[in-house]
């Protein structure tokens, strides 16, 4: 059968119409808007069926990035509010799967086969079919799920975790710390590990050095840190990486990971500088935890679209495990 299955960030509104069916999804008619060009998901719902030309399927898996929790919905980096109890007349349909983006992650982590995870660090091993896999990832928050795979099946557990507490590890680290909290009452972790949060950690570079910021906007900050044509754009992302490393550690080691993923809109963009930053060192620096750590498969989700394969593999799951009342 089709579906419409949809990804909603703090930035983009992914749609594509989904087949699902004998263990396999197949994505199709993929278009990225801007949520800042639509004034609520009904908006942006309506202008991808004005471009695909054709009445949508009446069911749909959608992704959103903020808790799943109670009727009304707000996004933690996007204007948008949703209203559950209204959200299928609003889009005319019969029947709809609502997911918080990163157990859509999760989904898409139990279902897709080894071709389509990169070796980070650790051991070359597949993913666990028995065991917790903890699933990070940076974009324009910092999104966390936890899986936990059984051999009778899977669930995936929707979290936070991206709002635990920075930590740093170092002195340098101390300082950038104690530089953003000049600007924020409680320092995150996704304050420091998100698209925004190179930009925080530039500016807290600039300002230990006593060095001006020369690079304005988010755009041209990545750009400069990608290409290394801004020395302390690149140490920012050094940075980051490092940090991410040692975030991810600290997460797998909290949900009882036998594995974790990495993902997030970002993860592709850097995956060539975690594995030179400094990534996997942090990762394994856990003190009595070092040898277990080292021994853990971290791997980077290479789909181009996880978030939409995920939220069709959750309309999938939930059709398979309807609520029992």
């Amino acid at each position: 059968m089709e579906i419409v299955t949809a990804d909603i960030g703090g930035t983009h509104a992914r749609f594509a119409i989904a087949k699902a069916g004998a263990g396999r999804i197949v994505l199709s008619s993929e278009v990225v808007l801007k949520t800042a060009q639509h004034a609520s998901l009904q908006s942006a719902w309506e202008a991808y069926g004005a471009q695909l030309g054709r009445p949508l399927p009446r069911a749909a898996g959608i992704a959103v990035a903020c808790p799943v929790q109670g009727d009304t919905l707000k996004f933690t980096n996007n204007p948008w509010i949703i209203r559950v109890s209204a959200l299928e007349a609003q889009l005319g349909l019969d029947e709809l799967t609502l997911i918080n983006d990163f157990a859509a992650v999760g989904h898409a982590v139990a279902n897709l086969d080894d071709g389509h995870f990169r070796p980070l660090c650790g051991p070359q091993a597949s993913l666990p079919i028995d065991g917790v896999i903890s699933v990070v990832g940076p974009g324009t928050g910092l999104g966390v799920s936890q899986v936990v795979r059984h051999r009778s099946g899977y669930e995936v557990i929707s979290t936070e975790g991206g709002h635990i507490s920075f930590a740093p590890v170092d002195r340098l680290e101390d300082q950038i710390l104690a530089h953003l909290r000049q600007r924020y009452l409680r320092v995150s972790a996704e304050r420091i590990i998100s698209g925004p949060g190179l930009a925080n950690l530039y500016a807290a570079l600039a300002a230990i050095e006593q060095r001006p910021a020369r690079v304005s906007d988010d755009k041209s900050l990545w750009e400069a840190a990608l290409t290394g044509s801004d020395q302390l754009a690149a140490a920012a992302l050094e940075r980051f990486c490092l940090c991410l490393g040692a975030c991810a550690g600290d997460i797998a080691l909290a949900q009882g990971a036998s594995a974790v993923v990495i993902a997030g809109g970002l993860g592709l963009r850097i995956a060539d500088h975690l594995t030179q930053a400094g990534f996997s060192q942090r990762f394994i620096a856990k003190g009595r935890f070092e040898s277990m750590m080292a021994a853990m498969p971290v791997k980077l989700i290479t789909h181009p679209q996880p978030g939409l394969y995920g939220a069709a593999a959750a309309y999938q799951w939930m059709k398979a495990h309807p609520k029992t009342v």
